[in-house]
């Protein structure tokens, strides 16, 4: 059987492409930090609506088992991620997101195997065998202290909170930095500015990075779960922010290492490695996607795709319209 990456690399970059036309950050509902998506919290407020669709295959990429858990799941979210920075605590901010949508086959079988794997690849589908067709539910919160980072605002982090509902149960600490403009900062530090050429361009770049410990449970969805797990996560993006850190564009890829959400057929757990391969933001609008690709191997969760629209500058401010919000204008 033919390796599975390939074509999960042509639908992670296939699904924003046709779907940009119509499509902000917000915090994803679980289990997307199990995936691969990005997972830092925001450091502005935000009130985003969107869909998250992650997709766990029963069998890796040569037709075996990869766990215990003998089904096959197409997760579709439609999601409300509300973070909100509180004026009266400063450097607190809080978050609760939801998720909730039937799982079923459809669209990301479809998708995988015939669109991509017979129309496009000509290859072998992936096995489906046995396959989940419930309602699902996950609820995320958490609790977020932030402090400055030289002249920067809210770029560190620490955290804690919890995700729940019919997938898995979770308690979380996580820690780390949020765009930290490497250029920006080195020019603040030696006392000079380039504003044109290559130093105006590299002003945009920022890294981010964060590691994060938690302990699980299982719940009726994924029967088996590791009762801990630590991940490692890091990135890189290139943007044009406001004051507030609100990307009037952004482009972003990091990658993910986790001890592992399951087990194996053992009871032990099963590292994965994985790439966000696209998020891009104009505004208030956001794409995401990513992929356990970098593993030279398929298995378990093969992708995930997220879009999202932030409401926030609609639904708090009325002084001006939604439009000038959103430009900055």
């Amino acid at each position: 059987m033919k390796r599975v990456p390939n074509s999960c690399l042509v639908l992670a970059v296939l699904i924003p492409v046709v779907t940009l036309a119509t499509t902000a950050h917000g915090e994803s509902p679980a289990p997307t930090v199990h995936w691969g998506g990005l997972a830092y919290p925001d450091q502005y407020s935000s009130l985003t609506l969107g869909y998250t669709g992650n997709r766990f295959t029963e069998f890796d990429g040569e037709g075996r088992r990869y766990n215990n858990i003998r089904e096959t799941m197409g997760l579709n979210f439609g999601s409300v991620s509300w973070t909100q920075h509180w004026g009266r605590f400063e450097g607190w901010s809080t978050n609760l997101t939801i998720g909730a949508g039937p799982t079923g086959e459809q669209p990301t079988r479809y998708l995988q195997n015939e669109f991509v794997h017979d129309a496009l690849l000509g290859i072998p589908r992936v096995p489906v065998s046995r396959t989940r067709d419930e309602f699902d539910f996950m609820v995320d919160g958490s609790v977020t202290k932030w402090w400055d980072l030289g002249q920067s605002p809210k770029m560190l982090f620490a955290s804690g909170g919890f995700s729940s509902g019919t997938l898995y149960h979770e308690g979380f600490v996580r820690a780390g930095v949020r765009r930290f403009l490497i250029a920006k900062e080195a020019f603040k530090l030696f006392g000079s500015e380039d504003h044109h050429g290559l130093g105006s361009l590299l002003k945009g770049l920022g890294w981010s990075g964060m590691v994060r410990y938690s302990r699980q449970r299982s719940s009726g969805a994924f029967r088996e779960v590791a009762p801990r797990s630590y991940l490692a996560q890091t990135s890189l993006s290139w943007g044009i922010y406001d004051d507030n850190h609100v990307p009037f564009f952004e482009i972003e890829s990091g990658v993910t290492l986790d001890s592992g959400l399951f087990t194996d057929l053992k009871g032990d757990s099963l590292e994965e490695r994985f790439v966000s391969l696209l998020t891009l933001r104009i505004r208030h609008f956001s794409v995401e996607t990513w992929n356990d690709m970098i593993n030279r191997k398929d298995n378990g969760p093969t992708y995930g795709a997220r879009l999202t629209i932030d409401i926030y500058p609609c639904v708090i401010d009325f002084k001006s319209s939604c439009w000038e919000k959103w430009t900055g204008k």
